[in-house]
């Protein structure tokens, strides 16, 4: 009875473990096909800024969803790993050092570390306040720096150098953008595994007690400082990563790699995606450098729409996009997810209808005040109007006020459909 047990609980077993590993296997895949769908060198150029930030995102919020702790300064790490790198290059191509490129990441990794080793001795021994200030402060010490010891970082104008002279790897000397992607995909599937399996260490799993309770932990046996060192140390090891994949991408770094303005980005890609969420970040980053890069080539304001978008998504859904996604789990598991389709289509429809609205409002306004004199025309969704006309304004102003009425209207049938696609089936479990 037993050996037929056994028999029946392997294939389970096996089934299993294939769903654990999809999502990796599928990642891979998307990972090594979409330069063949995306074939222009800009749009793998922004595929590559994209994986860099998710590399720097998974590793902030090593720090911050997993441990607690609030950095205001952690773009450091990254910045710091990536002038690493970026004179390690240097130095290969003026004495001829037999250092393949791909390996260069890593010298950025263990030099990220090695300055979160220094700084994580005195400020992990709290999570707080303390914390945050403290992270704020080196951060600002460190850009200081930047501009001061000019060996270093170079100055105002940072420090540059050239891939190409590194020793080739495999015949691939990395002149071509799509190569350079490959590394970076590589770098990311690599972190992006090593970082989840940390999750699920030991350390890892303490970090989450000493975010939750640290008092709690302590009282187990469990020291809370060091908890939260060992994942400081290890949030720098692969900031410093993505920092050495910046300098080998952009082969510039500059005072902007490790500024404030650079640390507060990658808390709002976090935060943006969602911090309680290993995949958060993943998707914060992607949405977060597609309005950097794409929106931006649309309007100037793309700045002002992504901090909306953040003000948005902490005041409405703290769980950020992941947990947006993840609220749908419930009704998915009790087979209602389907129910949602049509009450979502008459609310979200003209909600994003009038938001929308809102914007050709914004960036009407924005021209109306910012524009030459005579440059009374501009584009809006491919259609050129005069925005000293008043006919435009009423038709924005219409549409976005009848878009919003109806959104009300209906918003009452798609909280009802919620409820009750997030109930259990009658005389189901």
């Amino acid at each position: 009875m037993s050996d037929i047990s056994k028999t029946s609980a392997a294939p389970a077993r096996a089934g299993l473990l294939s769903m654990k590993y999809m999502p990796w296997i599928i990642a891979a895949i998307l990972l090594m096909i979409l330069p063949f769908i995306f074939t222009n060198n800009s749009s793998i150029t922004i595929m590559s800024q994209m994986w860099i930030t998710v590399i720097f995102a998974l590793a902030y919020n090593m720090l911050l969803g997993q441990g607690g702790m609030l950095s205001f300064g952690h773009a450091v790490y990254m910045g710091l790993g990536g002038f690493f790198c970026m004179h390690i290059m240097n130095y290969v191509e003026d004495f001829g050092l037999a250092l393949p490129l791909p390996l260069l990441p890593l010298f950025g990794g263990l030099f990220g570390m090695g300055f979160a080793m220094i700084i994580g001795s005195f400020s992990t021994s709290g999570a707080g306040t303390r914390f945050a200030m403290i992270s704020l402060g080196v951060g600002e010490l460190i850009a200081a720096c930047s501009i001061i010891v000019v060996a270093f970082f170079g100055g105002e104008e940072g420090i540059s150098g050239d891939r190409t002279y590194g020793l080739p790897f495999f015949g691939v000397e990395f002149l071509k953008q799509i190569e350079v992607y490959y590394l970076i995909s590589f770098w990311l599937m690599v972190s992006a595994v090593l970082m989840y399996l940390f999750s699920r260490t030991p350390v890892g799993r303490m970090a989450n007690a000493v975010r939750d309770n640290p008092e709690r932990a302590q009282f187990l046996g469990y020291s809370s400082r060091w908890v939260r060192f060992y994942s400081f140390c290890a949030s720098g090891f692969f900031c410093g990563i993505a920092g050495g994949l910046f300098a080998i991408s952009y082969e510039i770094l500059t005072e902007e790699n490790l500024n404030a303005v650079q640390s507060g980005t990658i808390l709002l890609v976090t935060f943006l995606g969602g911090v309680g969420f290993f995949f958060g970040p993943i998707i914060g980053a992607i949405a977060f450098t597609l309005l950097q890069t794409v929106l931006s080539l649309q309007t100037e304001l793309w700045a002002f729409y992504a901090g909306a978008l953040f003000v948005a998504t902490v005041m409405f859904f703290p769980g950020g996009l992941a947990g947006l996604l993840m609220m749908h789990v419930p009704a998915a598991r009790f087979g209602k997810l389907k129910t949602l389709g049509v009450p979502y289509l008459k609310t979200l429809l003209p909600g994003a209808i009038g938001i929308l609205g809102l914007c050709c409002l914004v960036e009407m306004t924005f021209h109306y005040r910012h524009a030459a004199t005579g440059d009374n025309e501009m584009t809006l969704f491919w259609t050129t109007f005069d925005s000293h006309s008043v006919t435009p304004w009423l038709l924005v102003i219409a549409v976005t006020a009848v878009a919003f009425f109806i959104m009300r209207k209906t918003a009452p049938e798609l909280k009802e459909a919620w409820a009750d696609a997030n109930s259990p089936p009658k005389g189901g479990a």
